[in-house]
């Protein structure tokens, strides 16, 4: 999507998409055909000024509204088997996954270009509901797709479809969030049950031996957290619990702030499917991953205030206070469990399932 779309004239004209139902390399080439996908696929779905100027940038306007403050931005590349899961696609993680990383700053979200690596043997069918869904993900946040780019390799040398997207936002002049503020007496909380993403993940990819009705929580969190924001501007760190899942985000805000954090088992909301599967493959639900949840570091007298505003919220009905930050053993994370007996979490050292953001 980075060469202006050209005028056909005369013999010459676009191979029509409808004859190849795959991706060939020559979607590749920068050619006619390349052309031709950019315009009956990508531009079908992502149409806006910015898209269809066909330049190589998008000179995307500020509103003066947002004069004060931080420009915010994120890069991330999205990589996931299968590319269709229950409650989602590889399109919508890759829109949600980069407007959660923008709003964990506290920044409003407003822009994202995307660029694909398509695997030679690619269903064009099977790129269009993803290019939708990304579409569909992108009005829901109320983000723009403004530039993107698309390359093509040989069959068995990609996994079907690779996104790497960067998002751009605003950050207000009165909003600091960062990882190291985290302080004695905060309240962590949490917006809903941990490790739905993986688990339906790996249930997509037949690896329970059972099927399950569990979707992935795949969802962009800027407006939750915007309207948390405009209330409590004292928040002090936001931060999604992806790879890795809560565990492995505890233990990195831990080690930022060089705080430690003390959370009760009890308290953490894990949905009874998700447990069930963790029990029989041996995993531990708290370094599952999740994409569509948001970890909550505020001072103690906002508790009650944010859990309130983020249950009304359809992605934090099932928010709860975990646990405190406290000034003893910095850097750790105790886990506190109902038999009376406490457990160091340890950042996860490698990856539990691999392929799954």
């Amino acid at each position: 999507m980075d060469d202006p779309i050209p005028v056909f004239e005369g013999p010459v004209c676009p191979l029509p998409l409808k004859n190849n139902t795959t991706i060939v390399m020559g979607h590749g080439s920068g050619g006619l055909m390349t052309h031709t996908l950019i315009k009956d696929v990508f531009q079908k779905y992502f149409n806006n000024a910015f898209i269809n100027a066909g330049n190589d940038f998008a000179n995307t306007p500020i509103s003066e509204s947002l004069a004060n403050g931080k420009i915010s931005v994120s890069t991330d590349a999205h990589i996931i088997s299968p590319i269709f899961f229950p409650g989602g696609d590889i399109g919508r993680l890759s829109i949600c996954g980069t407007v959660n990383d923008v709003s964990m700053s506290g920044a409003i979200p407003l822009y994202i270009t995307a660029s694909f690596i398509l695997e030679e043997g690619l269903s064009i069918s099977d790129l269009e509901k993803i290019v939708e869904s990304m579409q569909l993900s992108a009005e829901e946040a109320g983000v723009k797709i403004v530039a993107g780019d698309t390359k093509v390799v040989e069959k068995g040398k990609g996994d079907g479809i690779f996104i790497s997207t960067t998002g751009i936002g605003w950050l207000p002049e009165n909003i600091d969030i960062r990882g190291d503020l985290a302080q004695p007496g905060d309240i962590i909380l949490i917006s809903g049950t941990i490790g739905d993403h993986g688990i339906a993940v790996l249930s997509a990819r037949g690896d329970l031996g059972f099927e399950t009705d569990l979707i992935s929580d795949v969802a962009p969190l800027n407006h939750l957290l915007q309207s948390l924001l405009k209330e409590i501007p004292e928040i002090h760190v936001l931060r999604d619990p992806t790879r890795g899942g809560l565990a492995t985000t505890l233990n990195e805000i831990a080690k930022q702030s060089n705080m430690g954090m003390e959370i009760y088992d009890e308290l953490i909301p894990i949905n009874s499917t998700v447990q069930n599967a963790c029990e029989m493959l041996g995993f531990d639900p708290l370094y599952v991953a999740n994409e569509g949840k948001v970890v909550v570091i505020l001072p103690s007298k906002y508790k009650n205030k944010a859990l309130e505003m983020m249950r009304n919220n359809q992605y934090g009905k099932n928010a709860t206070a975990i646990g405190e930050i406290v000034s003893t053993h910095p850097g750790r994370v105790v886990l506190k469990t109902s038999f009376g007996t406490t457990r160091m979490l340890e950042m996860m050292a490698g990856e539990m399932l691999p392929r799954i953001c």
